[in-house]
This record gives C-alpha cells, sequence and structure tokens, in this order.
C-alpha cells in the first residue's frame, strides 16, 4: 500500500532567521504504521506536492495552527480525486471538529499501537470518522524509535550547515501554562520513557546534534539525572527546553553535552538573571523564549525587558505575541471575554497580534514586538548570535574529540564571518 503523509507549509516569524528543522510529529508517527505499509513523505516547505502521483491513502499531518487551512486545502484536492485522507497531529487535536469536515477520518490522540487497526479498517472500507484517543494514552514503553529514513536530510541544513535531529524522552506535562496547549493534548501526567529506548535512538542518531523536543525536562529531577548520566558516553550536542535548576543536575546537562536551553523570560527579575547565569557557569547558552502581550505588559515593561535581555548578554532571544490557540487557558479567558477579533486561523502564527490586549492598542503591541526584535539584533545580527553558538558547539566537539575540521568552514560560509578557533 502507498501511503503519502505530508506536512502542510507553513509561515515563519517574521523577523525570524528562517531555516527547516526536519519535523518530528510525522517521523514518530511513521514508526507506528503497520510494515506493509509503504510510506512517502512531503514536507511542503521544502518540496512541492505531485498531487498526480500515486497514492492509495493519504495522511496529512499537522503540528500547527497556522498550517490547518492548508491542510485542508490540500485534503480537498485528494478527496476530490477519490483519495481518502486521514488527518492526526497536534493542530488536528486542537481544530478537531473543523479538520472533520475535510477528512475522511481525524485521529485525535497518541498512534502506538493503534495503526494496525486504522489501515485494517482502509482496507475494509470502514473508516471510523473519528478515532478518538485523546485521553487514553497507549503505554509510554511502545514509543518506538522514529523513522528517520523518511526524511530527505539534505533539505534540512542551513547554507550547508546540518541543523539538529528532533527527539523526544517523554510525554505529558505536569504543569499548566496559561498560553499552552499541552495539558489537554497530552495530559497533566509526566510520562518519561524507559531510559535505554531513548538512548537507544539518540545512539542510532547519525547527526551529532540534537534538540531534546519534550515540553519540559524540568519534571523529575531522579529522572534528569539518570537521563543525563546515560546520555554523556554519546557524546551528543543538544538543546532543549528548561531543566532544573538544582546544581547537580546542571552539571551532569553539562557533562551530556547540553548545548544550550530555551527559558521563558518573563520579566527583569534577579531570579531570572541568576537562572541564566547558573546555566552559564555550566557552559550552556540560553535561547531567551520571551512572550509579549499579558494583561500586565504596558510599552514601558517591554522596553524595560528588552534592555535587561540586552544588559545579561543573553544569547539568543525569540519575541512572539500572545496567541490564544484553541484548548489553553489564554483561549478560554480571552474568548470569555470577547477580546479575540481573529480567529483566521492562519494568523495563529505567533506573530501577528489576534486579540485586544489590556495595556495598548492591538496596532501597538504589534509595533512593540518589532521593536523588540529589532532593538535586540540592533547590534549583532541574529545570524551573528547563531554563529557565536555554532562557535561554541564546535569548540565542545573539539573537548571530546567528535570535532570534524569541515565544520569550520560550512559555518564561516553559512554565517558570513570569520569562526574563531
Amino acid at each position: 500500500m502507498k501511503f503519502k503523509l505530508i506536512y502542510p507549509r507553513w509561515p515563519k516569524l517574521a523577523r525570524q532567521t528562517e531555516f527547516h528543522l526536519p519535523p518530528h510529529g510525522p517521523v514518530v508517527f511513521a514508526a507506528t504504521l503497520p510494515p506493509d505499509v509503504e510510506v512517502e513523505f512531503v514536507d511542503e516547505n521544502l518540496e512541492e506536492i505531485d498531487f498526480s502521483g500515486p497514492a492509495d491513502f493519504v495522511g496529512i499531518s499537522m503540528m500547527l495552527t497556522s498550517q490547518v487551512s492548508r491542510g485542508w486545502e490540500i485534503a480537498d484536492i485528494y478527496r476530490q480525486k477519490g483519495v481518502k485522507v486521514i488527518f492526526g497531529g497536534i493542530a488536528t487535536m486542537l481544530h478537531a471538529e473543523e479538520t472533520s469536515r475535510h477528512a475522511d477520518a481525524v485521529f485525535l490522540g497518541e498512534a502506538e499501537g493503534r495503526m494496525e487497526a486504522v489501515f485494517d479498517d482502509f482496507r475494509n472500507n470502514r473508516l471510523r470518522k473519528v478515532y478518538d484517543y485523546l485521553t487514553d494514552h497507549p503505554p509510554i514503553a511502545l514509543v518506538g524509535t522514529a523513522r528517520r529514513d523518511i526524511l530527505k536530510k539534505q533539505l534540512y541544513n542551513y547554507r550547508g550547515i546540518q541543523m539538529v535531529d528532533l527527539v523526544h524522552a517523554s510525554r505529558g506535562c505536569r504543569f499548566n501554562c496559561y498560553p499552552c496547549a499541552v495539558a489537554y493534548l497530552g495530559g497533566r501526567k509526566f510520562r518519561p520513557r524507559p531510559i535505554d529506548k531513548v538512548i537507544e535512538e539518540m545512539a542510532a542518531i547519525e547527526n551529532n546534534r540534537l534538540f531534546l523536543v519534550d515540553n519540559s525536562l524540568a519534571q523529575d529531577a531522579a529522572w534528569e539525572k539518570d537521563l543525563f548520566r546515560e546520555m554523556i558516553p554519546l557524546k551528543k550536542k543538544w538543546c532543549a527546553h528548561p531543566i532544573e535548576d538544582k546544581p547537580e543536575v546542571l552539571d551532569l546537562a553539562a557533562q551530556a553535552g547540553a548545548w544550550y536551553v530555551y527559558q521563558a523570560v518573563f520579566d527583569t527579575s534577579d531570579y531570572i538573571k541568576e537562572r541564566i547565569q547558573r546555566y552559564r557557569d555550566h557552559g550552556i547558552a540560553v535561547e531567551g523564549t520571551i512572550l509579549l502581550g499579558l494583561d500586565t505588559h504596558t510599552e514601558d515593561f517591554i522596553k524595560r525587558l528588552v534592555d535587561f535581555l540586552l544588559e545579561i548578554e543573553l544569547d539568543l532571544a525569540e519575541f512572539t505575541v500572545l496567541t490564544p490557540f484553541p484548548h489553553t487557558r489564554a483561549f478560554e479567558t480571552l474568548h470569555a471575554e470577547n477580546r479575540i477579533f481573529s480567529y483566521n486561523w492562519e494568523d495563529y502564527t505567533a506573530d501577528k497580534v489576534v486579540f485586544r490586549p489590556k495595556q495598548m492598542t492591538p496596532e501597538r503591541l504589534q509595533e512593540m514586538l518589532f521593536y523588540a526584535w529589532d532593538t535586540f539584533y540592533r547590534e549583532d545580527s541574529q545570524q551573528v548570535r547563531m554563529s557565536k553558538l555554532f562557535q561554541q558547539v564546535l569548540r565542545k566537539e573539539k573537548a571530546d574529540n567528535t570535532y570534524q575540521p569541515r565544520k569550520r568552514e560550512l559555518i564561516r560560509q553559512a554565517f558570513g564571518r570569520p569562526v574563531k578557533k
């Protein structure tokens, strides 16, 4: 059976340097397919869809709300040709009712242990309109090694530089943050994968650089320490969302190859300043994730926050505006208060204001978003700052004898500046 798996295109942040990482959802999903299914994967961000090509069954994997309109268009084209279409992925779960209007089947939840039955239904012409496993999580031990073989790896680089491969060590999140849908999607319980399976998967990845895409590693300090201890012999270099702010955890993370972390910066407090410094004391760089537009945010606050980021010499920063994605606390609050003025999902890119802020007009918040990007990167562009991060990883690779001299020249070409020895 020929199964075409499609990842719809989506727009990047307006001020962000554009590069493409290999998507994680499709390769994890592909690992759950029956062995007799021949998968063709198309990432529309990097290649055109050949709608005339052979396909017995089409799957559309959507991660982001800004992908859904395009996903629906793709499905409509295939269904007009008489090809059945199934949707899955995070954005499918967030927009299930709308998506079902463009689908023969919608799969909600985690796919491990369930695809044999779905494909059996397809073969016997009895596809269900909705397969709802959203709150019925399969045993975490069923999560297998992602099918990275379906990727055209040569497409996922930045000017010749191989970026990171994505991998996850856990699912679920015990937190329930205001702008986040993870509590709805994966439940409030932290579900770590067996560490031996995680290490086996990491070891099998050819790329030396990884992105641990777990919602947060800072959920169970004992588990974190066990994971990092097992990672040390791999000599991988990796980035991740926050890790536990404890000396022993940070020390083990550094030994395990922690390259940089994404850390939410929500104020100008000493707490934030000192936390970032502790990362740096362990040789771990920090990319700040800065969300603008909360009800307490004024123009002066945003300006002070940007000045603070420059003062503490943050390595990188990614600025977004509060975006009320469905099934988040933000959506529930702003929708109930009648403050959302756009339900056009193509606007939900996290760099367009779609609601009425409390402290300023939507237009002014949009201007302040661009002010933040432009001010932070006024002296050193994002490309220059990215170059510095790559210099750091080269030093780490050289220290543990995984360094490849050819990488130095590729980085120089990619970022347009000399790379320090």
